[in-house]
């Protein structure tokens, strides 16, 4: 496994959700306080820019992405820059905003919020079907973060960042319900925050670890940590699996937060970066609604 390499300087503030399209070969991704939705592809970097929050992303079958804006969902025409909303969050606390999240392997798009000053636990997961249904699948959430399923899709990992922990729970792929939740993962002080997350064809967990400087393969039978590779910047945000092999970990990171003195050490900070694992990563599934 080589080190990791810098794709693209993009200076985001917050650069989260990296999303995979195998069909373009385009890997998207946001920073969430910069209000962009960036499309990394044969080497170059562009940009949407929005005029709100947008917390995470995922190709739709027509060729466009859905997306979670600060309290809603949203489709994005690329060749335009149309944004179409689907549906507002109703009963959802005005500090709250959408942080990470994915299609599940049916096409569902599940998103999760969470407080915007990061002081109360009130956020939730949602689910968006494909008829536009928006279902709650979980509450009391202070960050919302890393979602995966197993190769099998038998199983849903999911991360609230606060807790230090990797949940897992049975997932009913046909009616889209999680149920028995209980602790794989539990992720050490030192090693800093786990925050987004993906998985491999083996079943192991890759999380990126904020203020870690790292990103952190996993085994979720056991909870052993199995690999641990340096990034060189400071708060590594989330990963996925891409590259014509699928064999190459994307992973995105952030400055906000970081005094002088800390950029100075970690001055590429908010970059795009790219490790090639030797291992098969799970695909990014698309919104089939």
């Amino acid at each position: 496994m080589e080190a990791v390499e810098l794709l693209h300087q993009a200076e985001a503030q917050l650069g989260e959700g990296p999303a995979w399209e195998t069909r373009t070969q385009t890997l998207y991704w946001v920073d969430i306080l910069g209000q962009r939705v960036h499309l990394f592809q044969h080497g170059g970097d562009e940009f949407v820019q929005l005029d709100e929050l947008v917390g995470c992303l995922a190709p739709t079958k027509d060729g466009g992405l859905i997306l979670a804006l600060r309290n809603s969902f949203a489709r994005l025409e690329l060749a335009t820059g149309k944004l179409t909303r689907l549906l507002t969050l109703q009963d959802e606390p005005s500090g709250n905003r959408f942080n990470d999240g994915k299609c599940d392997p049916a096409g569902r798009f599940l998103a999760g919020t969470m407080d915007h000053e990061e002081k109360e636990a009130c956020g939730s997961l949602y689910a968006l079907d494909l008829r536009g249904n928006c279902q709650r699948l979980l509450s009391g959430l202070r960050i919302s973060n890393g979602l995966a399923w197993s190769p099998d899709y038998r199983t849903f990992y999911f991360i609230d960042t606060p807790t230090r922990q990797v949940q897992a729970f049975d997932y009913d792929l046909e009616r889209g319900q999680i149920t028995n939740p209980r602790t794989v993962i539990r992720v050490p002080e030192a090693l800093g925050w786990p925050d987004g997350m993906t998985s491999d064809m083996q079943g192991h967990l890759w999380i990126a670890l904020w203020g870690g400087a790292q990103v952190t393969c996993w085994d979720p039978v056991t909870g052993d940590l199995l690999r641990s590779v340096p990034v060189p910047a400071l708060q590594p945000s989330a990963c996925v699996f891409g590259g014509s092999d699928m064999n190459e970990l994307y992973i995105t990171s952030a400055r906000v937060g970081l005094d002088q003195a800390t950029l100075a050490r970690y001055p590429l900070s908010g970059s795009l970066f790219r490790l090639k694992t030797g291992v098969r990563g799970m695909p990014t599934f698309s919104f089939e609604g």
